[in-house]
C-alpha cells in the first residue's frame, strides 16, 4: 500500500548493526510490543566522545527496521555532540524518504537516541519513564501529551492526521481526536473553540487515513468475505489509494461471469454504506 524507496527496502531486507552491545555506554528503549513497535538502541562511546559502535533490536514493520538500521549507520563514527543534533528528519532523509504514514518509525528512532544519550550520562534508566505531570492522551498506544507536542513543533505538524502519522496517537479507537486538536491549537498558539459534536455524515468522516484503512479492512473481513466464501469464493484487499479501493477476487469468484456485478453491488455497495459513499472499487 505504501511506496518505499530502494534504500528503505535495502535496510529492511539487509539491516545493519542488529544485535546488542555488552556493557554498552548508553541504552535507550522506546515503544512497546503492545502498541506494535518497540526499539532498543545500544551505543558505545570512546574516551574522545566518539560513538564507536551502535546496535539495535526492534519489533515492528519494514519502516521501523529500516529506520533503526539507518540510525545506527548515522551514529557510528559521529561525536556525541553531533549525534545529539540528529532528528527524525535526518533518519527519513538518509533513507530517501518515508511514507508519511510511517514517519512515526523515524520519530521512534530519535526518541531511542535521546534516551540512550540520557542513559549514558546517568540522567535516566534505559526505559523511558513519563513524568507524572504528563497527561496520557492516546490510551491505545500509550502516547503522552509532551511526546505529541514535541512532534508537532519538531515537524511543523498541521493536522490530526499528521500527528497520527508521526506519533501513532489517534490511530486506534479515535477517542483522543478532540485532545489532539487541542494540542495542535496549543502548539500553534491558537485558541480552542468548543463546539457541540454532531453525528458524522458517514462513518469515516473525521477519521485519519490509518483509521479509514482499518475500517475498510474490517468491512471486507466481516461483511464481504463471509458472503463470498459461502459460494466458494474469496477476496483480497490489494491497495487503497485515496477514494479508490483495489481488490482481487479468488476461488470461485475469480473469472466468474458475475464478478463485475459482485464487485459493484456487494463490495462497492457495502463499502459505500459502511465507510464512505464516495468510494469506488476496482478489480486488480
Amino acid at each position: 500500500m505504501w511506496e518505499y524507496t530502494d534504500k528503505v527496502k535495502d535496510h529492511f531486507l539487509n539491516p545493519r548493526n542488529v544485535g546488542t552491545i555488552d556493557n554498552a555506554d548508553g541504552v535507550g528503549e522506546v515503544g512497546s510490543l503492545a502498541c506494535g513497535d518497540a526499539l532498543t538502541l545500544y551505543i558505545q562511546v570512546d574516551d574522545n566522545g566518539i560513538i564507536t559502535d551502535a546496535k539495535f533490536q526492534t519489533f515492528g514493520c519494514a519502516s521501523a527496521i529500516a529506520s533503526s538500521s539507518a540510525l545506527t549507520e548515522l551514529l557510528i563514527g559521529k561525536p556525541v555532540e553531533e549525534a545529539e543534533k540528529l532528528t527524525n528528519k535526518d533518519i527519513a532523509e538518509y533513507l530517501g524518504g518515508l511514507p508519511r504514514e510511517k514517519m512515526h518509525c523515524s520519530v521512534m528512532g530519535q526518541e531511542a537516541l535521546e534516551q540512550a544519550l540520557k542513559n549514558m550520562r546517568g540522567e535516566a534508566p534505559p526505559q523511558a519513564e513519563h513524568s507524572h505531570e504528563g497527561e496520557l492522551i492516546c490510551e491505545c498506544f500509550g502516547i503522552f501529551d509532551e511526546e505529541i507536542l514535541h512532534a508537532i513543533k519538531e515537524n511543523d505538524l498541521q493536522t490530526v492526521e499528521d500527528v497520527t502519522n508521526f506519533t501513532k496517537a489517534g490511530g486506534g479507537c479515535g477517542k483522543c481526536i478532540g485532545d489532539l486538536e487541542k494540542l495542535l491549537a496549543q502548539a500553534h498558539g491558537e485558541s480552542v473553540c468548543e463546539t457541540p459534536s454532531s453525528k458524522p455524515a458517514f462513518p469515516a468522516q473525521g477519521m485519519t487515513n490509518i483509521q479509514r484503512m482499518h475500517l475498510i479492512e474490517s468491512v471486507i473481513d466481516d461483511d464481504i468475505r463471509p458472503a463470498l466464501q459461502a459460494d466458494g469464493g474469496d477476496i483480497r484487499l490489494v491497495d487503497i489509494d485515496g477514494g479508490m479501493v483495489v481488490v482481487q477476487f479468488m476461488g470461485m469468484c475469480s473469472g466468474c461471469p458475475s464478478s463485475q456485478a459482485t464487485l459493484h453491488n456487494l463490495v462497492e455497495g457495502k463499502l459505500r454504506e459502511k465507510v464512505d459513499p464516495d468510494l469506488t472499487v476496482r478489480e486488480a
